[in-house]
């Protein structure tokens, strides 16, 4: 199967960053020939790491916070300011996104230490930055 035949299949189920559909085509061919497949990819408009972000930003929304979307988004290969827009908007649905999460997953206050802890540990763990988790679960006890 062909580079560009293989690259397209790929493209026709979701949206891939460059990297990450570089990383997929490498054990099919070599390094020049990816690299030109996906050089007209772009031109062509088939491929776009902006797209990418979006499309992942979407599909994070309402699951997992804007820390994770930065992370993955880097880790795809993402370029700084095409992450940095995207974790923007989705820092703007933070709280509202980690409410509805906690709401549906607890439910009730932590009535101990211990619940706050898991409670803490299950929204960090999606991705949700410090602030709004302490903002929806509740600051720290005082002893």
């Amino acid at each position: 199967m062909e580079l560009r035949e293989r690259a397209l299949r790929l493209l026709a189920r979701r949206e891939h960053s460059r990297t990450e559909l570089a990383r997929k085509l490498a054990a099919h061919g070599e390094t020049e020939a990816i690299a030109a497949v996906l050089d007209a990819l772009e031109r062509e408009g088939l491929l776009s790491d902006a797209r990418y972000a979006e499309a992942l930003a979407h599909t994070y929304q309402g699951r997992h916070g804007s820390l994770r979307l930065q992370q993955t988004l880097r880790r795809q290969g993402v370029e700084a300011d095409l992450t940095d827009t995207a974790v923007q908007r989705a820092r703007a649905q933070d709280l509202e996104a980690c409410r509805a999460l906690w709401q549906k997953k607890f439910g009730t206050p932590p009535a101990t230490l211990k619940d706050k802890a898991r409670q803490y540990r299950f929204l960090m763990g999606r991705g949700f930055p410090a602030e709004v988790v302490a903002q929806v679960v509740g600051g720290p006890e005082e002893d």
